[in-house]
C-alpha cells in the first residue's frame, strides 16, 4: 500500500507499481516472484475494500 500511495494519485496502472520491483526486490531479497507477489497484494488491497478494479492493468484507490 505505500508504493502505491507513494505514486501521489487516485488512479494508477500495474506497470506504475510494477515500478517498484526492484526497490521490493531488495525490500524482500527472499522473494524471487516479486512481480506475482505485487499482482497478489493488489488483489488482497482490492478484496479489503482500499482498491477498485478499473480495467485490466488499471486500479483506482477508494476514498
Amino acid at each position: 500500500m505505500k508504493c502505491v500511495e507513494s505514486l501521489g494519485k487516485r488512479e494508477f496502472t500495474l506497470d506504475e507499481v510494477y515500478a517498484f520491483e526492484r526497490h521490493l526486490g531488495e525490500l524482500y531479497p527472499g522473494n524471487q516472484n516479486v512481480r506475482p507477489k505485487i499482482r497478489q497484494q493488489l488483489q488482497y488491497l482490492r478484496n479489503r475494500g482500499f482498491l477498485d478494479f478499473v480495467s485490466r492493468g488499471s486500479y483506482r484507490l477508494r476514498s
